[in-house]
């Protein structure tokens, strides 16, 4: 008996994503950098679960940080760039593996602290009132669908 295909890969079309790159002016802690984000904005981002990476030899935990922005009804999440703890599950018995006990989503843009993601398809960063002391402008990074971060993204949408 032969099983029918409900759809093709080849035919579905891949839209890419919009985020935004976040970069601190100096180094704060999240509790810190949000307390100030959160007093600038009618904005209540709070954490919630970390987005999990399974490596081969470490599973790695990105802290996240959401708040719906009540007018456009957008839900805004914070992804911090670099792991915060990672759990080794085996040990490593390769020289040259390529991975370690701390990972980055963003391997070639390691100065980045968070990655700011929306739920709005075509996303406004602008509504966000970062803290001018704390934080650059936020730069504007598109990520197409065969990158490893899109697929987490929408993985944890």
């Amino acid at each position: 008996m032969e099983i029918q295909k409900l759809y093709d890969l080849d035919d579905i079309e891949f839209e890419d994503v919009t985020i935004g790159l976040v970069r601190l002016a100096k180094n704060v802690p999240d509790h810190e950098f949000f307390y100030h984000v959160n007093q600038r904005n009618d904005l209540n981002f709070k954490r919630i679960d970390d987005l999990i990476y399974h490596g081969s030899y470490y599973d790695y935990f990105f802290p996240r940080f959401e708040a719906y922005h009540k007018f456009t009804r957008t839900c805004f999440t914070f992804i911090s760039n670099r792991s915060s703890e990672s759990k080794q599950k085996k040990i490593q018995t390769e020289l040259f593996s390529g991975e370690e006990n701390i990972k980055f989503l963003l391997n070639n843009q390691v100065e980045v602290q968070y990655i700011l993601h929306s739920s709005e398809q075509f996303p406004d960063f602008s509504v966000i009132l970062l803290p001018e002391n704390l934080v650059f402008p936020i730069q504007d990074y598109i990520l197409g669908s065969e990158e490893e971060l899109y697929q987490i993204i929408q993985y944890y949408e």
